[in-house]
């Protein structure tokens, strides 16, 4: 455990932003859950519309941190092919 006063704040500030990231990641894995089952459904419509809010929840948790903007932008990118190849077929 920190010994110094400044260790202690930090020690402290880590967990409190560790709980809030797991917030945002368990809503960005739910929100991908729904528009996979959306996609395996082949519902375009419901998969339009939630991949709508999947977007802006996974560039939020990116400007938060959570992710890395690249590795948000290839969520989003992988997810809207798979809604293309639903109209393709």
């Amino acid at each position: 455990m920190a010994n110094h006063k400044s260790a202690l704040k930090r020690a402290k500030q880590s967990e409190n932003s560790r709980l809030r990231n797991m917030g945002y990641k368990t809503r960005s894995k739910n929100i991908v859950k729904e528009v996979r089952e959306a996609v395996a459904e082949k519902d375009k419509e419901k998969a339009v519309t939630t991949l709508r809010k999947a977007t802006a929840i996974i560039q939020k948790s990116a400007s938060k941190g959570v992710f890395h903007k690249k590795k948000a932008s290839r969520k989003i990118s992988r997810l809207a092919r798979q809604i293309n190849q639903i109209s393709a077929s």
